[in-house]
């Protein structure tokens, strides 16, 4: 079930960046954002926006979310995530994704 998930996640987000890349460059994290300004493909303000923007959207995301679920709006999480690992994994996620980017 973990591999038929992975698969479909990352398929999902090679459309994805295959739409909206053509677009808006597939701005989809801050660090992707940051890699297009520290090779001058953005500047500031640009950067600024999209870095707002990432924001703004992961906020409604989580409002919409909890919405769909019935969920309080405003909550906090009973599970702590902290550590090493989690912070593994975030890493390669992120290294996983900005590479797709630049491949696509």
């Amino acid at each position: 079930a973990l591999l038929a998930n992975s698969i479909a996640t990352g398929g999902g987000l090679f459309v994805l960046i295959s739409v909206f890349g053509p677009v808006s460059g597939a701005h989809f994290n801050p660090v992707v954002s940051t890699y297009f300004r520290m090779r001058g493909q953005l500047n500031n303000s640009g950067w600024m926006c999209y870095v707002f923007a990432q924001i703004a959207g992961s906020i409604v995301g989580v409002t919409l979310t909890h919405f769909i679920f019935a969920q309080p709006i405003l909550q906090v999480s009973a599970h702590l995530r902290d550590g090493l690992p989690l912070q593994m994994s975030e890493f390669i996620a992120t290294l996983g994704l900005l590479f797709t980017i630049v491949g696509v």
